[in-house]
């Protein structure tokens, strides 16, 4: 049976891994108040997102359709988001984020009533000037977790109490480059390191991996476990403020990842286009209304189910293939969760793809000139039959896809922003 919501509150972290939490096991406690919410929630151990990067996995995670599909050629949105849908259904619907990736300028604010992603389109030119000049001198590249809560916050204080609300909080400060604030600097460490530092040995780690010794690997796990530590303080901060406002209990909440972070164990740094577990392998916490005593399910599932399971709320039917993370029959599900990233770089003609299962995973890669399919690891042969089913299913449905929109002209201050988090060269 489906709660009642008067409210749908979806948190997400940019790049949070899910065994760097210590309910997932991890050796640090690094998510005390995660843990917690996650004692109260339904709780799955083994979520993966559709994709392993921001342009493909919040995509997925807002419609709920796989990537190939969601955006276009040119990574702007190209499909109704779950914002459309609550909307629709009477629902005040606010976004707050600070990722250039999925601005406005991708089309991201379709749906929402209010979108603050951190960037200066529409306001006053001298006070953007001025921003951008202090944004530069602090070295500051996304909004901190306590901004993104202050300003959603003052927005569901702007709406009263008499509407229905559908928050989107994603907050990044888990993504690197790895600049834990204040005492966050020193939790893992004996001594601190500068932002400049911290960036200069990021952007190292992706662009030269094999520079990378033992002791610059543990520092930026550190530095990365300290990031996770202060956005799991915040989001306490930001249940605090929910409960003062009588809003935590009357709430769906789910909290989740888009992709996680690698730390060499494939060659690699930070969250490139492959599938592997430690970027793609999410915490998914999803907390009914009142809380619950569930326990944490094993079976596979994808960020794709939480549109899914937002849906079901207004009284729309999972799609094919989908399921509501509500449903308690969930735990005896056996459905198998896709994975699908644009590969090597923003328009190859590559493709990757990977299926997960209880019985483990298989992986391909698949050539769009010609349509040849490589296959890679691969737990079984009945899972290689699974994923090249699909595969073919999703050549079908990228054949039907929304065309790509005309190149739109990046704003300096997103240039300037995708460069300092490592995604530009």
């Amino acid at each position: 049976m489906t709660p009642t919501c008067d409210h749908i509150i979806l948190l997400s972290a940019d790049a949070l891994r899910a065994d760097h939490l210590s309910c997932h096991g991890y050796h640090r406690e690094t998510s005390p108040v995660l843990d917690r919410f996650a004692e109260e929630s339904i709780q799955f151990t083994r979520a993966y997102s559709a994709s392993s990067h921001t342009r493909e996995a919040v995509p997925a995670l807002l419609t709920g359709q796989y990537p190939d599909v969601a955006i276009d050629e040119n990574y702007r949105l190209a499909t109704d988001s779950v914002a459309s849908v609550l909307g629709e259904n009477g629902y005040a619907t606010g976004g707050f984020h600070s990722n250039p990736f999925v601005s406005r300028a991708y089309g991201f604010d379709r749906g929402f009533d209010t979108f603050d992603d951190d960037l200066h389109f529409g306001k006053h030119k001298l006070i953007a000037l001025a921003q951008r000049a202090f944004d530069k001198l602090r070295n500051r590249h996304y909004a901190r977790a306590e901004e993104i809560n202050d300003r959603s916050l003052a927005w569901i204080d702007d709406l009263g109490s008499d509407r229905s609300v559908f928050l989107w909080n994603h907050y990044m400060d888990t993504h690197g480059p790895y600049e834990p604030p204040g005492e966050y600097a020193t939790l893992y460490r004996d001594s601190g390191i500068s932002d400049r530092d911290a960036q200069s040995l990021y952007q190292r780690a992706i662009k030269d991996p094999d520079s990378i010794s033992d002791s610059d690997r543990q520092l930026l796990v550190d530095l990365y476990d300290a990031e996770i530590r202060y956005n799991d303080e915040k989001l306490g901060e930001f249940f605090d403020a929910l409960r003062e406002r009588d809003l935590f209990d009357r709430s769906l909440i789910i909290f989740t990842a888009d992709h996680g972070d690698a730390f060499g164990e494939h060659g690699y740094y930070e969250h490139p286009r492959y599938l592997h577990d430690e970027i793609t392998h999410v915490p998914l916490f999803v907390r009914p209304p009142g809380g619950t005593d569930r326990d944490p399910i094993t079976t596979p599932v994808s960020t794709l189910d939480v549109v899914s399971t937002i849906e079901q709320v207004v009284g729309r039917a999972p799609g094919p293939n989908r399921v509501s993370l509500l449903d308690p029959g969930i735990a005896s599900e056996e459905n198998p969760v896709f994975l699908q990233a644009r590969g090597e770089n923003e328009h190859s003609d590559l493709r990757r793809y990977a299926v997960k299962s209880r019985d483990g995973s298989c992986y391909c890669e698949r050539d769009r000139t010609t349509d040849s399919i490589e296959f890679g690891e691969c737990s079984s042969r009945a899972l290689r039959t699974t994923l090249e089913a699909h595969v073919t299913d999703r050549i079908d449905a990228e054949a039907g896809a929304t065309p790509a929109d005309e190149e739109t002209a990046v704003d300096g201050d997103i240039e300037r922003r995708l460069s300092a988090l490592g995604y530009k060269e």
